[in-house]
């Protein structure tokens, strides 16, 4: 009996060592590389997609809808217990419960209310109980993605029982006429390429996948390993350029006395910097992402007008837009892209009712900031984004309806020196809103804007109140426009 006894805490001890190494060799690797454990981690979670998207496209692609949902799931779940370990039950919970509202509840807009205030209570009571004061990897990271995954289904679920002809061309395409499975909303929820850090896709779309629809060549695999490479190859640059430069690019010198010290128009070059780079970390993991879901098909997106296939299904970047244009809309437009999609699609739309598209915008980038967590810093971001929006589009209309202005904008060699200019105000004031995107806490980003004078804040405002006293003077009234014609 003892020796038994002995044999059993040896076994015991011996597996305690070897996960003790491992964790060991594992940290060890994420600091020479200048990162945290919990991200390496993603990293390599990311990066497994591949050879699980491979295995999919060999083994399971036409198999049986049922093997495919649970490979989703197993593979999922694995992910999640590797980043997470036991907390891998909120999600598995919170999946649960949405299956029961739907079959419980049916197809109403109880259910719809319900799923809302369940999920988003469940993410927003995770972010209080798990908040720190910097930006660390947890469950609530993935959960945030499967939030509105699961708010998605139940208005899709919603639109599938309401006559055809009462929906928009959109709500057609996403909305579902069956009854989804456990199975099946475990096999969506937990999909391996999306799981972690999106993208956002429909049950409908996932379904397409599942059933072997989404290909360029109907019965075949298809041929989207070359554009799965592409972007993977896209996602490893900026992956590189971000490993060698976050050492020196960071956050925290942002609070440090050295950048508190240093001249006016230093701290606000610092700023634009790292405000271009700090959106790096993202670019790169969507962009891997993507590359995951181009390869086992679910990026693809029907055919162009030349009859080529199209793999953007899931892109989440439009890197060239993201790297070229010096607006913050276009900013807007090429980055976090199925989100945005998302929330456009399931809350700002759904809000037609106010009639009043301001009180819309502002309401659905509230609800983006709380979605991100509950640190003051997220809220005023996305203020910052509706402030700068506005301001945008009194100075692009002015320009336009001004006769002047729009001869001046119009002068070719003046060209570059308008967009160097536009460039520089874009990627200051995105590193300015950024600021209290990353710093989170009001005493941090606070010490920040004090440095540079609340700068973002008083040139935005100050446009806001000025830009149409302008307008009046530079733009003619249409009567006489006439005369002038």
């Amino acid at each position: 009996m003892a020796s038994a006894a002995e044999g059993d805490m040896e076994a015991e001890l011996t597996r305690g060592l070897q996960w003790g190494f491992q964790d060991l060799s594992l940290n060890k690797l994420a600091t020479s590389l200048g990162a945290s454990e919990q991200a390496l981690r993603l990293i390599i979670s990311i990066f497994l997609g591949y050879p699980l998207a491979l295995f999919y496209r060999r083994y399971l692609f036409y198999k049986d809808s049922y093997l495919i949902h649970l490979f989703h799931t197993f593979t999922g779940l694995s992910i999640a217990y590797y980043n997470f370990g036991t907390q891998l039950y909120h999600s598995l919970l919170c999946i649960v419960l949405q299956f029961l509202i739907l079959r419980l509840m049916g197809r109403t807009i109880t259910a719809v209310l319900t799923t809302f205030c369940v999920q988003m209570g469940y993410l927003l009571a995770g972010y209080y109980n798990t908040a720190t004061g910097t930006y660390d990897i947890k469950w609530t990271m993935p959960h945030c993605v499967l939030t509105l995954k699961l708010i998605g289904l139940a208005i899709d679920y919603y639109d599938g029982g309401k006559d055809q002809k009462s929906l928009t061309s959109e709500q057609q395409i996403y909305a579902i006429r069956g009854v989804p499975s456990l199975l099946e909303v475990a096999g969506f929820s937990y999909f391996y390429g999306a799981f972690l850090v999106g993208p956002q896709f429909s049950m409908n779309h996932y379904m397409k996948l599942v059933r072997g629809e989404l290909t360029d060549v109907p019965g075949k695999i298809p041929n989207s390993t070359i554009p799965a490479l592409r972007r993977l190859a896209l996602g490893l640059v900026y992956l590189v350029g971000y490993t060698l430069l976050s050492p020196h690019i960071t956050e925290d010198y942002l609070l440090s006395d050295d950048y508190e010290n240093g001249s006016f128009w230093f701290r606000c070059m610092y700023m634009l910097l790292w405000g271009k780079f700090v959106l790096y970390k993202y670019v790169t993991c969507w962009l891997v992402t993507e590359g995951v879901c181009i390869l086992t098909g679910l990026g693809f997106n029907d055919f162009d007008e030349y009859g080529a296939a199209k793999w953007d299904a899931c892109a989440n970047m439009k890197v060239w837009l993201f790297e070229t244009n010096p607006r913050f809309t276009g900013t807007i437009a090429s980055f976090n892209i199925n989100t945005n999609a998302w929330v456009s699609r399931y809350f700002f739309k759904r809000l037609k009712f106010l009639g009043n598209k301001v009180l819309s915008q502002g309401l659905s980038l509230l609800f983006l900031a709380l979605w991100h967590g509950l640190h003051s810093g997220y809220l005023v971001c996305f203020q910052m984004e509706f402030l700068i929006v506005i301001v945008e589009r009194q100075a692009a209309s002015l320009i336009r309806d001004s006769p002047v202005l729009s001869r001046l904008a119009s002068i070719t060699v003046l060209q570059p020196v308008y967009y160097l200019v536009q460039q520089t105000i874009h990627w200051l004031f995105m590193g300015y809103s950024m600021t209290a995107f990353c710093l989170f806490t009001w005493d941090k980003w606070m010490k920040v804007y004090k440095s540079i004078y609340f700068l973002g804040h008083v040139f935005f405002l100050s446009l806001l109140f000025i830009l149409p006293y302008v307008r009046k003077v530079m733009v003619p009234r249409k009567e006489k426009l006439k005369k002038m014609e």
